[in-house]
């Protein structure tokens, strides 16, 4: 695929998950992932509370929960319990991961990351980048 094409599609699967951000029940931030290999979207997430758990994401002092599960978490969760494999493919997401998460990507096989805005620590970034791991910071609008 031609770079300008490629271009097109990471924005284009930038926005869809800007899109699935928004079902998250979470006040502070709401992160949207896709996990796309061979263009096709094989999993999902959203920050959020875990299944079973009342969907309210913040404490009585407004700070997240820490049960709280990562956009991220939750699609590499998802693509997990289903037949699809995430070796080699591509995860979008609208906040670069966080420590804990870039481990479980680099676990599950995700070999290039594009986020659309930069969280506030780096570790993250730099751990996949070490891992070998291409990462793509696209802002877009």
């Amino acid at each position: 695929m031609t770079e300008k094409k490629q271009l097109k599609y990471d924005i284009a699967y930038l926005k869809m998950a800007h899109e699935w951000g928004k079902l998250s029940h979470c006040k502070r931030k709401q992160v949207g992932a896709l996990i796309v290999k061979d263009r096709m979207i094989i999993s999902d997430g959203f920050n959020g509370t875990p299944t079973g758990f009342e969907n309210c994401c913040e404490d009585k002092e407004g700070l997240t929960k820490w049960e709280v599960l990562h956009a991220e978490a939750n699609a590499i969760l998802k693509v997990a319990s289903s037949t699809q494999s995430s070796k080699n493919a591509t995860l979008y997401i609208t906040l670069s991961p966080c420590t804990q998460c870039s481990k479980l990507i680099h676990q599950a096989g995700i070999k290039r990351v594009v986020y659309a805005n930069a969280y506030r620590d780096r570790s993250g970034l730099d751990f996949l980048e070490k891992a070998g791991v291409e990462t793509m910071h696209l802002p877009y609008e």
